[in-house]
Protein backbone atom coordinates (compact mmCIF):
# COMPACT_ATOMS: atom_id res chain seq x y z
CA UNK A 1 0.00 0.00 0.00
CA UNK A 2 1.32 3.13 -0.96
CA UNK A 3 0.71 5.19 2.45
CA UNK A 4 2.13 8.44 0.98
CA UNK A 5 0.33 8.72 -1.98
CA UNK A 6 -3.02 7.29 -0.28
CA UNK A 7 -2.69 10.60 2.09
CA UNK A 8 -2.06 13.02 -0.27
CA UNK A 9 -4.63 12.11 -2.53
CA UNK A 10 -6.88 12.26 0.23
CA UNK A 11 -5.41 15.75 1.39
CA UNK A 12 -6.44 17.18 -2.25
CA UNK A 13 -9.64 15.97 -2.08
CA UNK A 14 -10.08 17.45 1.83
CA UNK A 15 -8.73 20.90 -0.24
CA UNK A 16 -11.19 20.30 -2.78
CA UNK A 17 -14.35 19.75 -0.30
CA UNK A 18 -13.29 22.91 1.79
CA UNK A 19 -13.55 24.93 -1.64
CA UNK A 20 -16.77 23.77 -2.49
CA UNK A 21 -18.22 25.10 0.97
CA UNK A 22 -17.60 28.38 -0.82
CA UNK A 23 -21.28 28.40 -2.71
CA UNK A 24 -23.26 27.40 0.03
CA UNK A 25 -21.63 29.86 2.15
CA UNK A 26 -22.48 32.94 0.00
CA UNK A 27 -26.00 31.36 0.11
CA UNK A 28 -25.81 31.64 3.63
CA UNK A 29 -24.85 35.30 3.56
CA UNK A 30 -27.57 36.50 1.07
CA UNK A 31 -30.08 34.96 3.20
CA UNK A 32 -28.32 36.46 6.35
CA UNK A 33 -28.03 32.99 7.96
CA UNK A 34 -25.02 33.77 10.28
CA UNK A 35 -25.13 30.31 12.36
CA UNK A 36 -25.26 28.19 9.31
CA UNK A 37 -22.28 30.61 7.66
CA UNK A 38 -20.21 29.95 11.16
CA UNK A 39 -20.75 26.40 10.53
CA UNK A 40 -19.55 26.22 6.72
CA UNK A 41 -16.40 28.48 7.87
CA UNK A 42 -15.21 26.31 10.61
CA UNK A 43 -15.75 22.98 8.28
CA UNK A 44 -13.88 24.16 5.60
CA UNK A 45 -11.15 26.04 7.61
CA UNK A 46 -10.90 22.39 9.50
CA UNK A 47 -10.91 20.66 5.77
CA UNK A 48 -8.83 23.19 4.43
CA UNK A 49 -5.63 22.42 7.25
CA UNK A 50 -6.38 18.60 7.36
CA UNK A 51 -5.74 19.07 3.51
CA UNK A 52 -2.58 21.03 3.82
CA UNK A 53 -0.93 19.00 6.08
CA UNK A 54 -1.53 15.69 4.02
CA UNK A 55 -1.53 17.18 0.42
CA UNK A 56 1.14 20.21 0.69
CA UNK A 57 4.17 17.98 -0.61
CA UNK A 58 3.72 15.58 -3.66
CA UNK A 59 5.11 11.96 -2.82
CA UNK A 60 8.24 10.76 -4.55
CA UNK A 61 6.14 7.16 -5.46
CA UNK A 62 3.21 8.67 -7.39
CA UNK A 63 1.97 5.17 -8.32
CA UNK A 64 -1.56 3.91 -7.95
CA UNK A 65 -2.12 0.61 -8.47
CA UNK A 66 -5.37 -1.35 -8.22
CA UNK A 67 -5.79 -1.74 -4.15
CA UNK A 68 -4.49 2.12 -3.95
CA UNK A 69 -6.88 2.95 -6.15
CA UNK A 70 -10.16 1.45 -4.65
CA UNK A 71 -8.98 2.06 -1.09
CA UNK A 72 -8.72 5.66 -1.81
CA UNK A 73 -12.47 5.92 -3.16
CA UNK A 74 -13.54 3.94 -0.62
CA UNK A 75 -11.89 6.13 1.89
CA UNK A 76 -12.42 9.54 0.47
CA UNK A 77 -16.40 9.00 -0.08
CA UNK A 78 -16.81 7.48 3.51
CA UNK A 79 -14.44 10.65 4.69
CA UNK A 80 -16.26 13.48 2.68
CA UNK A 81 -19.47 12.25 3.83
CA UNK A 82 -18.38 12.90 7.60
CA UNK A 83 -16.95 16.18 7.07
CA UNK A 84 -20.11 17.14 4.83
CA UNK A 85 -22.45 16.11 7.88
CA UNK A 86 -20.35 18.60 10.04
CA UNK A 87 -22.33 22.28 8.68
CA UNK A 88 -25.70 20.07 9.35
CA UNK A 89 -24.57 19.19 12.98
CA UNK A 90 -23.03 22.65 14.17
CA UNK A 91 -25.98 24.84 12.92
CA UNK A 92 -28.41 23.04 14.42
CA UNK A 93 -30.28 22.06 11.54
CA UNK A 94 -29.93 18.39 12.22
CA UNK A 95 -28.11 17.94 15.30
CA UNK A 96 -27.41 14.08 15.86
CA UNK A 97 -24.54 12.40 13.88
CA UNK A 98 -26.17 9.39 12.49
CA UNK A 99 -28.76 11.42 10.54
CA UNK A 100 -26.76 14.21 9.71
CA UNK A 101 -23.95 11.34 7.93
CA UNK A 102 -27.10 9.38 6.35
CA UNK A 103 -28.05 13.05 4.91
CA UNK A 104 -24.95 13.82 3.49
CA UNK A 105 -24.26 10.24 2.82
CA UNK A 106 -27.72 10.34 0.50
CA UNK A 107 -26.51 13.30 -0.78
CA UNK A 108 -23.16 13.01 -2.12
CA UNK A 109 -24.20 8.85 -3.29
CA UNK A 110 -27.07 11.29 -5.12
CA UNK A 111 -29.57 8.84 -3.91
CA UNK A 112 -32.01 10.99 -2.16
CA UNK A 113 -32.98 9.46 1.07
CA UNK A 114 -34.19 11.57 3.72
CA UNK A 115 -34.21 11.50 7.09
CA UNK A 116 -36.23 14.93 7.34
CA UNK A 117 -39.70 15.28 8.01
CA UNK A 118 -39.88 18.82 7.28
CA UNK A 119 -37.64 19.55 4.54
CA UNK A 120 -39.33 23.38 4.21
CA UNK A 121 -38.16 24.38 8.40
CA UNK A 122 -34.61 24.36 7.36
CA UNK A 123 -32.12 27.13 6.55
CA UNK A 124 -31.70 28.20 2.72
CA UNK A 125 -27.82 27.40 2.77
CA UNK A 126 -28.59 24.02 4.49
CA UNK A 127 -31.10 23.27 1.92
CA UNK A 128 -28.32 24.55 -0.51
CA UNK A 129 -25.72 22.65 0.67
CA UNK A 130 -27.65 19.32 0.65
CA UNK A 131 -28.02 19.93 -2.79
CA UNK A 132 -25.11 20.24 -4.03
CA UNK A 133 -23.36 17.36 -2.81
CA UNK A 134 -25.62 15.79 -5.23
CA UNK A 135 -23.95 17.66 -8.10
CA UNK A 136 -20.77 17.16 -6.51
CA UNK A 137 -21.05 13.45 -5.93
CA UNK A 138 -22.61 13.03 -9.41
CA UNK A 139 -19.83 12.66 -11.86
CA UNK A 140 -17.89 12.42 -8.86
CA UNK A 141 -15.57 14.15 -6.88
CA UNK A 142 -12.41 12.06 -7.79
CA UNK A 143 -13.00 12.84 -11.35
CA UNK A 144 -12.76 16.49 -10.55
CA UNK A 145 -10.02 16.05 -8.29
CA UNK A 146 -7.60 14.07 -10.89
CA UNK A 147 -8.08 17.05 -13.12
CA UNK A 148 -5.21 18.81 -10.80
CA UNK A 149 -3.57 15.90 -9.94
CA UNK A 150 0.42 15.26 -10.72
CA UNK A 151 -0.66 11.70 -11.67
CA UNK A 152 0.55 11.02 -15.73
CA UNK A 153 0.73 7.48 -14.93
CA UNK A 154 -1.86 5.21 -16.31
CA UNK A 155 -2.55 3.23 -13.14
CA UNK A 156 -4.42 7.00 -12.06
CA UNK A 157 -7.41 4.79 -14.42
CA UNK A 158 -7.61 3.04 -11.44
CA UNK A 159 -9.10 5.72 -9.45
CA UNK A 160 -11.36 6.66 -12.38
CA UNK A 161 -12.41 2.94 -12.61
CA UNK A 162 -13.35 2.69 -9.06
CA UNK A 163 -15.78 6.07 -9.06
CA UNK A 164 -17.31 5.52 -12.59
CA UNK A 165 -20.69 3.28 -12.60
CA UNK A 166 -20.65 0.51 -15.09
CA UNK A 167 -18.85 -2.82 -15.79
CA UNK A 168 -16.13 -0.79 -17.91
CA UNK A 169 -14.94 2.42 -17.92
CA UNK A 170 -12.55 3.79 -20.92
CA UNK A 171 -10.84 7.54 -21.61
CA UNK A 172 -12.32 9.96 -23.36
CA UNK A 173 -9.22 11.38 -24.40
CA UNK A 174 -5.56 10.06 -24.04
CA UNK A 175 -4.89 11.84 -20.77
CA UNK A 176 -6.45 11.19 -17.59
CA UNK A 177 -6.78 15.06 -16.93
CA UNK A 178 -8.26 16.01 -20.23
CA UNK A 179 -10.78 13.09 -19.79
CA UNK A 180 -11.67 14.25 -16.22
CA UNK A 181 -11.89 18.06 -18.04
CA UNK A 182 -14.08 17.36 -20.81
CA UNK A 183 -16.56 14.70 -18.66
CA UNK A 184 -16.73 18.19 -16.30
CA UNK A 185 -17.61 20.64 -18.88
CA UNK A 186 -20.45 18.60 -20.34
CA UNK A 187 -21.69 18.12 -17.23
CA UNK A 188 -21.67 21.68 -16.50
CA UNK A 189 -22.95 22.65 -19.94
CA UNK A 190 -26.18 20.39 -18.98
CA UNK A 191 -26.62 21.61 -15.42
CA UNK A 192 -26.40 25.34 -16.85
CA UNK A 193 -29.18 24.47 -19.31
CA UNK A 194 -31.92 23.10 -17.43
CA UNK A 195 -31.16 26.10 -14.45
CA UNK A 196 -31.83 28.76 -17.02
CA UNK A 197 -34.75 26.71 -18.67
CA UNK A 198 -36.55 26.21 -14.88
CA UNK A 199 -35.85 30.50 -14.23
CA UNK A 200 -37.44 31.36 -17.88
CA UNK A 201 -40.89 28.62 -16.87
CA UNK A 202 -41.25 30.97 -14.10
CA UNK A 203 -39.02 28.97 -11.16
CA UNK A 204 -36.36 31.29 -9.04
CA UNK A 205 -33.43 31.16 -9.55
CA UNK A 206 -32.52 29.60 -6.35
CA UNK A 207 -35.63 26.83 -6.74
CA UNK A 208 -34.36 26.51 -10.36
CA UNK A 209 -30.73 25.64 -8.79
CA UNK A 210 -31.83 23.47 -6.63
CA UNK A 211 -34.08 21.13 -9.09
CA UNK A 212 -31.12 21.05 -11.30
CA UNK A 213 -28.36 20.20 -8.82
CA UNK A 214 -30.87 16.84 -8.05
CA UNK A 215 -31.64 16.56 -11.63
CA UNK A 216 -28.17 16.06 -12.97
CA UNK A 217 -26.70 14.06 -9.86
CA UNK A 218 -30.01 11.74 -10.18
CA UNK A 219 -30.28 12.61 -6.33
CA UNK A 220 -33.61 14.02 -5.95
CA UNK A 221 -33.27 16.55 -2.90
CA UNK A 222 -36.03 19.46 -3.35
CA UNK A 223 -36.15 21.96 -1.25
CA UNK A 224 -40.01 21.46 -1.03
CA UNK A 225 -41.62 19.01 0.82
CA UNK A 226 -44.06 17.55 -1.87
CA UNK A 227 -41.10 17.45 -4.58
CA UNK A 228 -41.59 18.80 -8.23
CA UNK A 229 -45.33 18.30 -7.63
CA UNK A 230 -45.14 21.40 -5.42
CA UNK A 231 -44.80 23.96 -8.07
CA UNK A 232 -47.97 22.10 -9.65
CA UNK A 233 -46.26 23.42 -13.36
CA UNK A 234 -46.34 20.63 -16.65
CA UNK A 235 -43.51 23.05 -18.05
CA UNK A 236 -41.03 22.46 -15.03
CA UNK A 237 -42.18 18.51 -14.44
CA UNK A 238 -40.86 18.01 -18.21
CA UNK A 239 -38.09 20.43 -18.54
CA UNK A 240 -37.23 18.11 -15.47
CA UNK A 241 -37.92 15.14 -16.53
CA UNK A 242 -36.19 15.16 -19.82
CA UNK A 243 -32.93 16.72 -18.44
CA UNK A 244 -33.40 13.55 -15.80
CA UNK A 245 -32.86 10.97 -18.64
CA UNK A 246 -30.61 13.24 -20.37
CA UNK A 247 -28.05 12.55 -17.39
CA UNK A 248 -28.92 9.00 -17.27
CA UNK A 249 -27.42 8.43 -20.72
CA UNK A 250 -23.67 7.76 -20.88
CA UNK A 251 -21.38 10.18 -21.74
CA UNK A 252 -19.60 9.17 -23.95
CA UNK A 253 -22.61 9.44 -26.08
CA UNK A 254 -22.40 13.61 -25.79
CA UNK A 255 -18.66 13.24 -26.33
CA UNK A 256 -19.42 11.53 -29.96
CA UNK A 257 -21.85 14.39 -30.69
CA UNK A 258 -19.69 17.17 -29.83
CA UNK A 259 -16.87 15.79 -32.09
CA UNK A 260 -19.94 15.13 -34.53
CA UNK A 261 -19.07 11.29 -34.84
CA UNK A 262 -23.11 10.66 -34.68
CA UNK A 263 -23.18 7.47 -36.23
CA UNK A 264 -21.11 6.52 -33.19
CA UNK A 265 -23.68 7.89 -31.11
CA UNK A 266 -26.43 6.88 -32.45
CA UNK A 267 -25.30 3.37 -32.07
CA UNK A 268 -24.92 2.98 -28.95
CA UNK A 269 -26.75 -0.52 -28.17
CA UNK A 270 -26.92 0.35 -24.52
CA UNK A 271 -29.24 3.91 -25.17
CA UNK A 272 -31.20 2.27 -26.95
CA UNK A 273 -32.38 -0.44 -24.77
CA UNK A 274 -32.51 2.61 -22.08
CA UNK A 275 -35.23 5.09 -24.21
CA UNK A 276 -36.95 1.62 -25.35
CA UNK A 277 -37.49 0.42 -21.95
CA UNK A 278 -38.49 3.87 -20.84
CA UNK A 279 -41.00 4.49 -23.51
CA UNK A 280 -42.16 1.07 -22.84
CA UNK A 281 -42.54 1.57 -18.89
CA UNK A 282 -44.60 4.86 -19.71
CA UNK A 283 -46.94 3.48 -21.67
CA UNK A 284 -47.78 0.58 -19.75
CA UNK A 285 -47.96 2.97 -16.20
CA UNK A 286 -49.78 5.20 -17.90
CA UNK A 287 -52.54 2.93 -19.49
CA UNK A 288 -52.86 1.19 -15.59
CA UNK A 289 -53.52 5.07 -13.87
CA UNK A 290 -55.70 6.24 -16.32
CA UNK A 291 -59.10 5.63 -14.41
CA UNK A 292 -56.93 7.70 -11.71
CA UNK A 293 -56.43 11.09 -13.95
CA UNK A 294 -59.41 10.75 -16.24
CA UNK A 295 -57.52 11.15 -19.32
CA UNK A 296 -54.55 10.75 -21.64
CA UNK A 297 -52.24 13.51 -21.28
CA UNK A 298 -52.65 13.68 -17.78
CA UNK A 299 -51.84 9.86 -17.09
CA UNK A 300 -48.97 10.12 -19.42
CA UNK A 301 -47.26 13.30 -17.60
CA UNK A 302 -47.59 11.63 -14.26
CA UNK A 303 -46.49 8.12 -15.65
CA UNK A 304 -43.13 9.78 -17.82
CA UNK A 305 -42.20 11.92 -15.27
CA UNK A 306 -41.82 8.98 -12.64
CA UNK A 307 -41.06 6.30 -14.82
CA UNK A 308 -37.68 8.84 -15.51
CA UNK A 309 -37.21 9.62 -12.16
CA UNK A 310 -37.16 5.98 -11.10
CA UNK A 311 -34.65 4.45 -13.78
CA UNK A 312 -32.69 7.47 -13.52
CA UNK A 313 -32.66 6.68 -9.96
CA UNK A 314 -33.64 10.65 -9.63
CA UNK A 315 -35.91 10.18 -6.74
CA UNK A 316 -38.27 13.00 -7.84
CA UNK A 317 -42.12 12.82 -7.41
CA UNK A 318 -45.01 14.59 -8.56
CA UNK A 319 -47.72 12.57 -7.21
CA UNK A 320 -47.51 9.77 -4.17
CA UNK A 321 -46.89 7.23 -6.58
CA UNK A 322 -47.71 5.35 -3.07
CA UNK A 323 -51.12 4.81 -4.35
CA UNK A 324 -51.08 3.80 -7.86
CA UNK A 325 -52.29 -0.11 -8.74
CA UNK A 326 -50.25 -2.32 -7.56
CA UNK A 327 -48.77 -3.02 -11.44
CA UNK A 328 -47.89 0.31 -11.59
CA UNK A 329 -45.28 -0.06 -8.22
CA UNK A 330 -44.16 -3.26 -9.80
CA UNK A 331 -42.83 -2.02 -12.80
CA UNK A 332 -41.00 1.55 -10.55
CA UNK A 333 -39.84 -1.70 -8.30
CA UNK A 334 -38.32 -3.41 -11.49
CA UNK A 335 -37.19 0.13 -12.81
CA UNK A 336 -34.92 0.65 -9.52
CA UNK A 337 -33.03 -2.31 -10.24
CA UNK A 338 -32.22 -1.53 -13.91
CA UNK A 339 -30.97 1.62 -13.23
CA UNK A 340 -29.34 4.28 -16.22
CA UNK A 341 -26.75 3.61 -18.24
CA UNK A 342 -23.07 2.74 -17.37
CA UNK A 343 -20.76 6.17 -17.56
CA UNK A 344 -23.76 8.21 -16.29
CA UNK A 345 -24.79 10.27 -13.20
CA UNK A 346 -27.26 7.41 -12.44
CA UNK A 347 -27.33 4.42 -10.09
CA UNK A 348 -28.64 0.81 -10.07
CA UNK A 349 -27.35 -1.88 -11.24
CA UNK A 350 -27.23 -0.38 -14.98
CA UNK A 351 -28.71 -1.26 -18.30
CA UNK A 352 -25.16 -2.33 -19.89
CA UNK A 353 -25.36 -4.80 -16.93
CA UNK A 354 -28.95 -6.26 -17.85
CA UNK A 355 -28.05 -6.31 -21.58
CA UNK A 356 -24.97 -8.55 -20.78
CA UNK A 357 -26.61 -10.92 -18.06
CA UNK A 358 -29.34 -11.48 -20.96
CA UNK A 359 -26.83 -12.10 -23.69
CA UNK A 360 -25.16 -14.44 -21.46
CA UNK A 361 -27.93 -16.39 -20.37
CA UNK A 362 -29.14 -16.83 -23.93
CA UNK A 363 -25.38 -18.31 -24.66
CA UNK A 364 -25.42 -21.16 -21.70
CA UNK A 365 -29.10 -21.72 -23.18
CA UNK A 366 -27.77 -22.37 -26.85
CA UNK A 367 -24.97 -24.55 -25.38
CA UNK A 368 -27.33 -26.37 -23.97
CA UNK A 369 -29.18 -27.31 -26.99
CA UNK A 370 -26.51 -26.95 -29.02
CA UNK A 371 -22.86 -28.48 -27.21
CA UNK A 372 -20.81 -27.89 -29.51
CA UNK A 373 -21.85 -24.75 -31.29
CA UNK A 374 -19.48 -21.54 -30.83
CA UNK A 375 -20.95 -18.46 -29.69
CA UNK A 376 -19.79 -15.49 -28.95
CA UNK A 377 -21.74 -12.96 -26.44
CA UNK A 378 -21.50 -8.94 -28.43
CA UNK A 379 -22.13 -6.07 -26.57
CA UNK A 380 -22.37 -2.83 -28.79
CA UNK A 381 -21.24 -4.16 -31.60
CA UNK A 382 -17.52 -5.96 -30.20
CA UNK A 383 -17.67 -9.38 -28.94
CA UNK A 384 -17.09 -9.84 -25.02
CA UNK A 385 -14.59 -11.72 -23.65
CA UNK A 386 -14.54 -14.35 -20.96
CA UNK A 387 -12.93 -11.61 -18.25
CA UNK A 388 -15.68 -9.04 -18.63
CA UNK A 389 -18.40 -11.66 -18.72
CA UNK A 390 -17.14 -13.03 -15.60
CA UNK A 391 -16.95 -9.88 -13.82
CA UNK A 392 -20.37 -8.99 -14.55
CA UNK A 393 -21.21 -12.18 -12.66
CA UNK A 394 -19.33 -11.23 -10.03
CA UNK A 395 -20.96 -8.27 -9.62
CA UNK A 396 -24.00 -9.35 -9.71
CA UNK A 397 -23.51 -12.01 -7.03
CA UNK A 398 -21.98 -9.66 -4.66
CA UNK A 399 -25.13 -7.60 -4.78
CA UNK A 400 -27.79 -10.36 -4.80
CA UNK A 401 -25.58 -11.35 -1.42
CA UNK A 402 -25.69 -8.14 0.00
CA UNK A 403 -29.25 -7.26 -0.89
CA UNK A 404 -30.51 -10.02 1.13
CA UNK A 405 -28.28 -9.64 3.70
CA UNK A 406 -28.82 -6.00 4.16
CA UNK A 407 -32.75 -6.86 4.36
CA UNK A 408 -32.63 -9.35 7.28
CA UNK A 409 -30.13 -6.30 8.94
CA UNK A 410 -33.22 -3.70 8.02
CA UNK A 411 -36.10 -6.47 9.21
CA UNK A 412 -34.91 -5.92 12.57
CA UNK A 413 -36.63 -2.79 12.89
CA UNK A 414 -40.07 -4.67 12.59
CA UNK A 415 -41.81 -2.91 9.80
CA UNK A 416 -43.81 -4.78 6.91
CA UNK A 417 -41.84 -6.12 4.03
CA UNK A 418 -42.72 -3.86 1.72
CA UNK A 419 -41.32 -0.80 3.77
CA UNK A 420 -37.79 -3.16 4.22
CA UNK A 421 -37.57 -4.38 0.88
CA UNK A 422 -37.67 -1.27 -0.91
CA UNK A 423 -35.75 0.56 1.69
CA UNK A 424 -32.86 -1.72 1.05
CA UNK A 425 -33.49 -1.40 -3.05
CA UNK A 426 -33.98 2.89 -2.73
CA UNK A 427 -30.74 3.09 -1.05
CA UNK A 428 -28.59 0.35 -2.89
CA UNK A 429 -29.94 1.08 -6.00
CA UNK A 430 -29.17 5.01 -5.17
CA UNK A 431 -32.82 5.75 -5.78
CA UNK A 432 -34.06 7.80 -2.67
CA UNK A 433 -37.97 7.22 -2.15
CA UNK A 434 -39.02 3.57 -1.72
CA UNK A 435 -43.15 2.08 -1.26
CA UNK A 436 -45.19 2.30 2.17
CA UNK A 437 -43.48 4.70 5.22
CA UNK A 438 -40.55 5.28 3.04
CA UNK A 439 -42.41 6.38 0.06
CA UNK A 440 -42.24 9.46 -1.92
CA UNK A 441 -44.33 11.53 1.00
CA UNK A 442 -42.76 10.31 3.62
CA UNK A 443 -38.84 9.83 5.04
CA UNK A 444 -36.23 7.45 6.66
CA UNK A 445 -36.31 9.19 9.96
CA UNK A 446 -38.28 6.28 11.49
CA UNK A 447 -35.40 3.66 11.43
CA UNK A 448 -32.91 2.88 14.58
CA UNK A 449 -29.37 5.10 14.39
CA UNK A 450 -28.04 1.11 13.26
CA UNK A 451 -29.99 0.53 10.40
CA UNK A 452 -29.55 4.78 9.20
CA UNK A 453 -26.06 3.22 9.60
CA UNK A 454 -26.30 0.01 7.28
CA UNK A 455 -28.67 2.03 5.03
CA UNK A 456 -25.30 4.88 4.69
CA UNK A 457 -23.31 1.88 3.93
CA UNK A 458 -26.08 0.27 1.17
CA UNK A 459 -25.60 3.70 -0.27
CA UNK A 460 -22.07 4.34 -0.74
CA UNK A 461 -21.60 0.50 -2.10
CA UNK A 462 -24.59 1.17 -4.47
CA UNK A 463 -22.46 4.50 -5.90
CA UNK A 464 -18.96 2.86 -5.90
CA UNK A 465 -20.43 -0.37 -7.20
CA UNK A 466 -19.96 -2.89 -4.61
CA UNK A 467 -15.54 -3.11 -4.76
CA UNK A 468 -13.89 -0.40 -3.20
CA UNK A 469 -16.11 -0.66 -0.48
CA UNK A 470 -15.10 -4.37 0.14
CA UNK A 471 -11.75 -4.33 -0.29
CA UNK A 472 -11.50 -1.36 2.12
CA UNK A 473 -12.41 -3.84 4.69
CA UNK A 474 -10.63 -6.56 3.72
CA UNK A 475 -7.88 -7.74 5.79
CA UNK A 476 -6.05 -8.79 2.85
CA UNK A 477 -6.32 -5.01 1.47
CA UNK A 478 -3.77 -4.24 4.41
CA UNK A 479 -1.16 -6.99 3.67
CA UNK A 480 2.04 -5.85 3.55
CA UNK A 481 2.53 -8.41 0.26
CA UNK A 482 2.42 -6.00 -1.71
CA UNK A 483 0.47 -6.59 -5.57
CA UNK A 484 -0.87 -10.14 -4.43
CA UNK A 485 -4.18 -8.24 -4.08
CA UNK A 486 -3.88 -6.47 -7.46
CA UNK A 487 -2.80 -9.32 -9.16
CA UNK A 488 -5.86 -10.87 -8.51
CA UNK A 489 -8.48 -8.46 -9.33
CA UNK A 490 -6.51 -8.08 -13.03
CA UNK A 491 -6.90 -11.48 -13.33
CA UNK A 492 -10.39 -11.47 -12.86
CA UNK A 493 -10.81 -8.21 -14.93
CA UNK A 494 -12.74 -6.38 -12.02
CA UNK A 495 -10.25 -3.54 -12.02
Amino acid sequence: MNYRMLGYVLGRIFMVEAALLLPPSIVAVIYGEWSCLFAFVVTAVGLAVLGLVLGLRSPANTVIYAREGLVIVALAWVLMSVFGALPFIISGDIPFFVDAFFETVSGFTTTGSSILRDVEAMSYSMLFWRSFTHWVGGMGVLVFTMAVLPVSDGRAMHLMRAESPGPSVGKISSKIRDTAKILYAMYLVLTVVQTILLRLVGLPWYDALITAFGAAGTGGFSNRAASIGAYGSPAVEMITAVFMVLFGINFNVYFFLLIRHFKEAFACEEMRVYLGVIAASTLAVAGNIFHLYGNVWQSLRYSFFQVASIITTTGYATTDFNMWPTFSKAVLVLLMFFGACAGSTGGGIKISRIIIMCKTAKQDLMRVLHPHAVTTVRFEGKPLDDKTVFGVRTYMNLYLIIFVLSTMVVAINQFDLVTTFTAVASCLNNIGPGLELVGPMVSFADFSPLIKLVLSFDMLVGRLEIFPMLVLFAPSTWLRNKGHLDRRLRARNLF
